[in-house]
């Protein structure tokens, strides 16, 4: 039986993939709640304060306090607040830890205390680490083999959730992302498409390190509709499982990446360099997430092309390479 869900609680959601699902969400006509310490800063979700369905608290999520108060009255929480990415994640390990991992088992624990039915958690594709056969595809019940601090704490996490009592009032889903690219309220050139369409629309010459390693990538706008997918789902679909997100047909290497960049900027300079010892390298699969939701992209990675060169070439930015267009 699905229950009815009116409030929606998402931590971080100023960010770069947040900002897009809370406007997505109040525009189905949810009442939202964000949850967020604003380390990237607030613009991105400013002119939702007019909105009477939505609601802000500013705090962080290692805070118990703050979190029981934002709790409250919640039918669904969306963990999507993280430390993002390898850099990141290197430059502050302890934070990273404490963030990812530690304040996720304990907002788990306080939503089933309050009996929230519905835990969604945003994990990476990532976790994968390294694919045993290059001729293969990996899928949900591959094994995991983390290699940056990053993927580790996501897996750590799932580990968690996924190990709780069936029995439990709180139902957790892991989403794991595929590498995000496109237009968001908070930009970021910080991500393999956006910087190196970026640079390449700025006429610099682009230098690519280890171009045959392979990731799957996926429009932020359609990593903000799986959540939605995942939300509106009978809990019996999706309750104590994982699902990747993202289109078997987007797994590209980044000699790939860059054929589609030159289809629209055919005079880019491109040097590669010789790399083998990124571990990472992993083509996914999604027909688990196509089949048991419907889950379908609406964008392609020559569409998120298009959308940076536009706003680079029309300078919708003073300044493209201000640090705050980065996670570091």
């Amino acid at each position: 039986m699905k229950k009815s869900i009116k409030n929606i609680l998402v931590t971080g959601g100023a960010g770069y993939i947040g900002s897009i699902l809370v406007k997505t969400l109040l525009s189905k006509k949810y009442k939202v709640t964000v949850l967020d310490n604003l380390r990237y800063g607030g613009e991105s979700i400013i002119e939702l304060l007019n909105n009477p369905s939505f609601y802000f608290i500013k705090g962080d999520i290692r805070d118990n306090e703050i979190v029981k108060k934002a709790f409250q009255g919640i039918d669904a929480v969306i963990n999507l607040a993280a430390i993002v990415g390898d850099p990141a994640c290197s430059k502050e390990p302890e934070l990273a830890i404490q963030t990812n991992l530690d304040a996720t088992k304990m907002m788990y624990n306080e939503a089933n205390l309050l009996g929230i039915e519905r835990f969604i958690f945003a994990s990476t594709c990532s976790n994968y680490g390294k694919m045993s056969d290059p001729e293969k595809f990996v899928n949900e019940d591959s094994p995991l083999a983390p290699v940056s601090l990053y993927a580790k704490t996501k897996v750590a996490a799932e580990e968690f959730l996924l190990e709780q009592n069936k029995k439990n009032n709180c139902k957790p889903t892991c989403l794991r992302f595929s590498t995000v690219y496109g237009l968001s309220s908070r930009v970021r050139f910080d991500l393999t498409v956006n910087e190196f369409t970026k640079d390449l629309a700025l006429k610099r010459e682009l230098i690519i390190f280890g171009e045959q390693f392979w990731r799957p990538y996926c429009h932020v706008e359609d990593l903000a509709n799986s959540v939605i997918n995942v939300l509106e789902a009978t809990i019996e679909k999706v309750e104590f499982d994982v699902f990747n997100v993202g289109d078997t047909n987007e797994n590209y290497q980044k000699k790939m990446i860059v054929n589609e960049i030159l289809k629209q900027l055919p005079d880019s300079k491109i040097k590669f360099v010789k790399k083998d010892e990124d571990p990472r390298d992993y083509r996914v699969d999604f027909s688990k997430i196509s089949d048991r939701l419907g889950f379908k992209i609406t964008k392609t990675i020559s569409d998120g092309i298009e959308q940076i060169i536009k706003i680079i070439n029309e300078e919708f930015l003073y300044n493209p390479d201000d640090k705050k267009y980065r996670n570091t």
